[in-house]
């Protein structure tokens, strides 16, 4: 069988700076620091000039990136902020009245930062501060990878797969660090998997309910510094872009032994079906469209055939495919090892639309869905789904990123299922 869907791991290294308008009038030097502690830059106090402290200070070596960088101004009010680097680009934010500013996502593992910062008193006098500090070179490191690809298209279900090489234990630290960008509004829910088929931990973005067709979809994890667990850091940025298609959705019922097919939101095909007979029940539940291929070798207890038009929509080996053999049984009978079979033409027909992250459920059987065979994310009610997140927050994303947001503050849910979103329960008997 053909493998799961490429993956994409993309880094970022880029030299970037932040700040704000004031001005600056007074430069003093900061203190020395004791290498290899991450000691606070403290200007010297002056009778009228405000007090700024930089951590980590100035020769630090060995600092905890995922703390981050923490300018305060005492005894007045900071005027600018900026940091230079040869890795990722450093934002912040200030606090109200500008008392302090904290950068916004961990720190680069192994890499050097210069700090400067401007604080005006309450009669204009304004001090200058410079740290310049290195990180830590951590001993352990986990990758991540995600399944989605670069500037790929995908059905409405496809959530966003992230693959992580180590055990994840602060898995709200990593959750903090990941940030999504998408061209319409949209609600949606991280979800951790542990364990998962394809990696130590995985974790899982899906929408509410099916994306809105024509979005295109953008993620930064923001995962070099972050500390995953104990001892182990997060080494590099990982971005990613790619757009969601046209609706295609298919339910199949094999009870009826018929599949809908939903295009742009309309029913446009009515196909007869035979899905898996007894014994090989095909199982109920809200799948997506993992790969398809023409042809697909299939081989099992008494076969072995080239199989056309195949869209795979489990791992376990569960496609919608053209049967050229069952013709006669379609829309009468069940009597596949587990498939769903189609006519010729309608496999055709399904096989060219197809992409993806289209939403496959299957009714009517007397078999569950089993979790984890296939992306069986839409198996899970919105509570469920948002039970699996390590904030128990929803996210709220769009065009300049996302926020998490106390999912009893979301406007209510109105979308119907199958076209706007998955059946309830869909995957028990």
């Amino acid at each position: 069988m053909a493998g799961v869907a490429a993956v994409a791991v993309l880094g970022a290294a880029l030299a970037g700076c932040t700040g704000g308008s004031g001005t600056t009038s007074v430069k003093t030097e900061a203190n020395n620091a004791t290498p290899g502690k991450a000691a606070s830059a403290a200007a010297k106090p002056t009778p009228a000039g405000p007090v700024v402290t930089i951590t980590p200070g100035n020769g630090a070596s060995g600092a905890d990136p995922s703390k981050g960088i923490t300018v305060t101004a005492s005894g007045g009010t900071l005027k600018n902020v900026t940091v230079h680097t040869a890795g990722d680009p450093v934002t912040g934010s200030y606090s109200s009245g500008n008392a302090s500013w904290h950068s916004t996502w961990a720190l680069d593992v192994s890499q050097s930062y210069t700090v400067t910062a401007t604080a005006a008193g309450s009669n204009g006098t304004t001090v200058t501060k410079t740290a310049a500090f290195r990180t830590l070179t951590p001993s352990s490191t986990f990758t991540t990878e995600i399944v989605n690809g670069y500037d790929q298209s995908y059905g409405v279900g496809m959530p966003i797969i992230l693959y992580f090489s180590q055990k994840i234990t602060d898995k709200a630290a990593v959750e903090r660090a990941l940030q999504v960008s998408t061209s319409k509004p949209v609600i949606g829910s991280w979800y951790w998997d542990e364990p998962c088929n394809m990696a130590a931990t995985c974790a899982y973005f899906r929408p509410r309910d099916y994306w809105p067709s024509g979005t295109t979809v953008s993620f930064t994890g923001h995962l070099n510094g972050v500390e995953g667990a104990p001892g182990v850091y997060g080494y590099h940025t990982l971005t990613q872009t790619f757009d969601i298609g046209q609706s295609v959705i298919a339910v199949g019922n094999t009870q009826s032994h018929r599949t809908q097919i939903y295009v742009g939101g309309k029913l446009t095909y009515d196909w007869p079906i035979s899905s898996g007979r007894p014994g090989d029940d095909t199982p109920n539940g809200s799948y997506l469209t993992i790969e398809k291929e023409n042809p697909v070798l299939m081989t099992g207890p008494g076969y072995s055939l080239e199989v056309p038009w195949s869209v795979r929509f489990t791992f376990s080996g569960d496609y919608y495919h053209d049967a050229y053999w069952s013709v006669g049984e379609q829309g009468f009978q069940n009597v596949s090892h587990g498939c769903v079979n189609l006519s010729p033409a309608d496999a055709e027909t399904y096989y060219n639309l197809a992409v993806p992250g289209d939403p496959i459920t299957i009714q009517g059987s007397p078999r569950a869905g089993a979790w984890d065979n296939g992306w069986t994310m839409w198996f899970l009610s919105w509570p469920q789904y948002l039970n699996g997140s390590a904030l128990h927050e929803a996210v709220m994303a769009g065009p300049s990123g996302s926020t998490f947001v106390n999912p009893a503050t979301l406007p209510p849910d109105t979308a119907k299922a199958p076209l706007q979103t998955a059946p309830a329960g869909n995957a028990g008997v």
